[in-house]
């Protein structure tokens, strides 16, 4: 070839690598503001849906009763009872979030101790063979109001640990498919939204926290607040280990998929020294049972034949 024409082509060649260099930036498409409208968009939507859910049990109760009940109390001078922080945390735990729960609360307690000392009141003031003086009469009142009074404190702290349990048995799962989402390359919304749709059929009071975690995180702009909420209504150590967890990834930097690889390897390891800790006490717990149940039937049965004998002789 000609050295001529060999210079050419190079020549040529740099000129069209020089115009594709310069022009290609302004040719290829940004697609990096779609990508995060989209992103947006779904956060969006997902803290609609979410916030729908939240309000649709307060759209059922009409405000009627629940504005009587708070005007009564406001005339008995008790707004600082369904106005306590202590009272509402206990209801949310219980699954009683809604916005009127603390009043209706606060007036079935006063409303059951009046009951309860009406009905045992009158009993005891009917009751032919109950000749005590009138201030005894008082006193039982007195004592079953006070029963009353305190009755819904007892249901509300069972329904919290029924929940408790219940979010504790299905929450090492639900840790192990966070794990999976976040590895997958889902973001931190992403994933918890993932969870509470597969948890839904297994656990549904678990899935409405996750659910409810993921819209904060939608609408709140600090997600460690979101995280401490999500710890302070389930009130379990397990979500506040998570909550931690998270928080301290997004303050330092670390990758939140190893912080949760290391936290969900701790609660299987966590789980299965329970599971040995049981299996260590049964022993201990089965001594009793076995003394009053099986050991006099097993002497009946092997000392009983040789009785019966001396007595037919």
């Amino acid at each position: 070839m000609d050295q001529q024409l060999i210079i050419i082509m190079i020549a040529s060649v740099a000129a069209i690598a020089s115009v594709l260099a310069v022009a290609l930036p302004f040719l290829m498409r940004d697609n990096r503001s779609s990508r995060m409208n989209a992103v947006s968009k779904h956060r969006h939507s997902l803290g609609l849906a979410q916030r729908e859910e939240l309000t649709r049990a307060d759209r059922r109760r009409g405000p009627s009763s629940v504005s009587f009940m708070k005007a009564l109390l406001e005339k008995l001078k008790l707004e600082n009872l369904f106005s306590s922080a202590e009272t509402r945390n206990k209801l949310t735990s219980a699954g009683w979030r809604s916005q009127n729960a603390v009043i209706v609360f606060t007036f079935s307690k006063l409303g059951i101790a009046v009951l309860f000392a009406l009905v045992t009141f009158i009993f005891i003031s009917l009751s032919p063979g109950f000749t005590h003086p009138f201030y005894v009469k008082l006193l039982i009142a007195a004592a079953s109001s006070t029963a009353g009074f305190f009755l819904p404190d007892l249901l509300v702290k069972n329904k919290a640990q029924n929940r408790s349990a219940s979010m504790t048995l299905a929450f090492p799962d639900a840790l192990d498919l966070l794990v999976i989402c976040v590895e997958a390359g889902l973001s931190i919304e992403g994933a918890f939204a993932k969870v509470t749709e597969e948890i839904a059929e297994n656990s549904p009071i678990l899935s409405q926290e996750f659910g409810l975690t993921s819209a904060e995180l939608a609408f709140l702009g600090d997600r460690a607040k979101a995280y401490r909420n999500f710890a302070e209504r389930t009130q379990m150590q397990a979500v506040h280990t998570l909550s931690t967890t998270l928080t301290q990834s997004e303050k330092y930097g670390t990758p939140v998929s190893v912080a949760l690889k290391v936290l969900s390897q701790e609660n299987r390891e966590e789980r299965m020294s329970k599971a040995e800790k049981k299996a260590a006490a049964l022993p201990a717990q089965l001594t009793v049972p076995m003394i009053i149940f099986f050991l006099p039937p097993l002497f009946v049965v092997i000392i009983g034949p040789s009785v019966l004998r001396v007595m037919k002789i």
